[in-house]
């Protein structure tokens, strides 16, 4: 194994898998920490549920993650965080990221977001989604993570105790020579300038040799040239039957994209209230499901900020988040067992939870469905997932998603 990947949850980690693999590498996704050693690959990616987690907890899962990737011959660590830099002042991003340098003995890391693909894109320390600073974009309403503060020199100095530099888009325009020496100037955490893939392919350049990384699945464009593989696109052969669409992403792009599919297949919403009260369980919408004659309705909880945050202020946020994630957890292992072959999976919760439902630990990576998001094959029976980032995608996701995975485009 080349490279080692610690996702902090399952969306990233199948978009930073989605980049490893068609950048050559044979890659393999594993959802939690195994017990026994990986399969001949070059590339492991391993999904935690760590983004939302206690401190603590994020620390312990990252660092054994590290370890076991490290004990299969990893050369080189990412610490895969989302390209909108979720996160609160407590973290995780900071601690996780401080602990993985230590264990690693890395004295210097580059962190670097930068998605240019799906708009992402980091100038003068600042993060940008398309043309709106972070804190503009919509993630500033974000229910667990509001993210109000664009400049990530700022946001990761409030969560670790290491310096915080910064690498400017000036230095990187010199080349990967430059971006080495800034790095090797001080002991830190290095922001770097990104607003483009020829940036990312730089930046990987410069990272060769270096035991530790972060950033978006972006950061992982130009790495696998260092070890001299070459592009490649993964196989994939579709899986037929009865299909559905998970949302419990409440971001502005997966909005209009139930608002567009709904016009094309039933859609079942699940308030907070519905599910807090007991209204709708994970049987019922299970036999809702079951009874469409479309071959891939649509179940979601995605609400506006203003219903979300209202409903948070009855019930408690926390309380909201696990209850609907049990519901998620409980409706697609219900499914699954119902004979569900293929499940579209929006926002990082909602597909931590969906995955974990339905017990898959191995996961074999295929096709792009869109910028950051892989066709999946779980890999003991016959079911093929999509687990699509909350902001990724066109309006007409869902659609085309159900059909590459049945192998119908």
């Amino acid at each position: 194994m080349r490279i080692g990947v610690v996702a902090d949850d399952f969306t990233g980690a199948s978009d930073i898998a989605l980049t490893l693999a068609e950048a050559g590498m044979k890659t393999l996704l594993l959802t939690g920490i195994p017990e026994q050693g990986s399969p001949d690959c070059d590339a492991t990616v391993i999904s935690l549920k760590s983004r939302t987690a206690p401190v603590a907890e994020a620390v312990e899962q990252s660092l054994k993650s590290c370890d076991w990737l490290s004990a299969q011959g990893a050369e080189q660590i990412i610490f895969k965080v989302c390209s909108t830099f979720d996160s609160t002042d407590a973290g995780n991003i900071g601690p996780v990221l401080e602990a993985l340098a230590e264990r690693l003995d890395e004295t210097s890391v580059i962190v670097c977001p930068a998605f240019p693909e799906n708009g992402r894109s980091v100038y003068q320390g600042h993060l940008f989604v398309a043309d709106k600073l972070l804190s503009e974009s919509g993630m500033q309403n974000h229910p667990l993570t509001p993210m109000t503060d664009p400049d990530l020199r700022r946001v990761l100095g409030r969560q670790t105790s290491w310096p915080v530099a910064h690498v400017p888009f000036r230095t990187v325009s010199k080349g990967a020579e430059a971006v080495a020496a800034a790095l090797e100037a001080k002991r830190g955490m290095f922001v770097v300038d990104a607003t483009n893939n020829d940036d990312l392919y730089m930046i990987g350049a410069a990272a060769k040799g270096r035991k530790l990384l972060c950033g978006g699945s972006g950061i992982a464009l130009g790495l696998p040239r260092n070890f001299g593989y070459q592009p490649g696109s993964p196989s994939w052969v579709g899986i037929a039957g009865k299909g559905v669409v998970l949302s419990g992403s409440c971001s502005l792009a997966t909005r209009t994209q139930i608002s567009t599919y709904s016009h094309l297949a039933p859609s079942l919403e699940l308030t907070a209230d519905d599910i807090m009260n007991g209204i709708h369980t994970a049987r019922s919408a299970a036999d809702w499901v079951m009874a469409q004659s479309h071959d891939a309705p649509l179940v979601y909880t995605s609400a506006e900020p203003e219903v979300v945050k209202a409903a948070q202020e009855r019930y408690g946020g926390e309380v909201v988040a696990e209850q609907i994630e049990r519901l998620f957890h409980d409706l697609a292992a219900e499914l699954v067992r119902r004979g569900i072959t293929r499940i579209v999976s929006a926002g990082g919760e909602t597909s931590g939870a969906v995955v974990k439902g339905i017990e898959a630990r191995t996961l074999t990576v295929g096709i792009r469905l869109a910028a950051g998001v892989p066709a999946l094959r779980v890999d003991y029976r016959a079911l093929a997932i999509a687990l699509k980032s909350g902001n990724f995608g066109d309006k007409d996701f869902f659609a085309t998603a159900m059909a590459r995975l049945a192998g119908d485009q």
